[in-house]
């Protein structure tokens, strides 16, 4: 288990906002963060450029339309660059790409995984929700489910449940939708805020974050544990598998390469600052257990106070 640490930014990541302030230098950190992975997945046999070749060449009109809901309003945390695209999660290229960066990121975690990293760090997650949540959910929400890998994970290891996935950027469900038609996966998609679903009260025994908080601010990451405890049923669950602020691969990250990764992360300082222990039992749940389930990631497993 891993405590969680309430730590201000230290003087490298200082230094580091410092330079990303400087909008020249904050678009070169994008940009070669940006090249940076595009070769490295190249190198390790992601065929990067073939696939978003692929989808590109697809009409995507009708997918859209499906899933989008033109009712929404959109946060003003999330109408910023994330991941290097200046329209964050609301273009195609991020859907696109997104898969194939998942695939080049996770390649590094363990020493040679390689491309099978994203495999075992989404199995390293699983593995704790089994052990942890021993009554199988039948109902499961996938909170921030992107294009649906992580969707598609837990309806592997809860083919009897009924899953949702919800997501605020339309461009990404319209790829999940498409891939679930392509593996013939029932799931139901919601175009939504995490903050406020729109979902009925206590419809879930589980809901899952698979690498959302480390993309929001803190003030959105504590709405979002007060929604969660809103639908889940009593007795519920929230698992959180996201990048673990304990680990000594963030704490001896060399300056430049923080400057690439906090060039794409705007509210990095915010989640490795945030006690998230204590914002979930301010939310309602009971105290969470955290375990380490990679050289760089926690699982948090908390469930609903009585």
């Amino acid at each position: 288990m891993t405590a969680a640490v309430n730590n201000p930014p230290g003087l490298a990541s200082r230094l580091v906002n410092g330079i990303l302030a400087i909008k020249p230098l904050a678009n070169l950190a994008k940009h070669q963060a940006r090249q940076m992975m595009i070769k490295r997945a190249e190198r390790i046999g992601v065929p990067w450029r073939k696939e978003v070749k692929t989808l590109e060449a697809r009409d995507w009109t009708q997918d859209l339309a499906q899933v989008q809901n033109p009712q929404i309003t959109y946060p003003d945390y999330y109408l910023t660059s994330f991941h290097g695209y200046d329209e964050g999660d609301l273009s195609w290229q991020a859907a696109f790409e997104l898969e194939v960066a998942a695939l080049t990121v996770h390649a590094g975690i363990w020493q040679d995984a390689g491309v099978q990293g994203d495999g075992k760090l989404r199995q390293s997650y699983h593995d704790i929700v089994k052990v942890q949540i021993s009554q199988p959910p039948q109902d499961i929400l996938d909170l921030g489910c992107s294009i649906g890998l992580s969707t598609f994970t837990l309806q592997e290891l809860y083919p009897h449940a009924k899953v949702t996935g919800l997501d605020l950027s339309p461009y990404f469900l319209a790829v999940a939708k498409y891939r679930a038609q392509q593996n013939q996966a029932q799931i139901n998609w919601v175009h939504a805020s995490a903050e406020s679903t729109g979902l009925p009260n206590g419809a879930f025994d589980l809901v899952s974050l698979f690498l959302i908080c480390h993309e929001l601010p803190e003030s959105a990451t504590r709405k979002i544990f007060a929604e969660v405890r809103r639908v889940l049923r009593p007795g519920g669950h929230i698992s959180i598998m996201d990048m673990n602020p304990q680990s000594e691969a963030y704490k001896k990250m060399p300056p430049y390469i923080l400057t690439l990764l906090k060039s794409t992360e705007p509210y990095l300082d915010q989640y490795f600052a945030l006690d998230i222990e204590q914002a979930l039992v301010e939310a309602g749940f009971q105290t969470p257990t955290i375990t380490k389930n990679s050289p760089r990631h926690r699982t948090v497993i908390a469930q609903v106070r009585d």
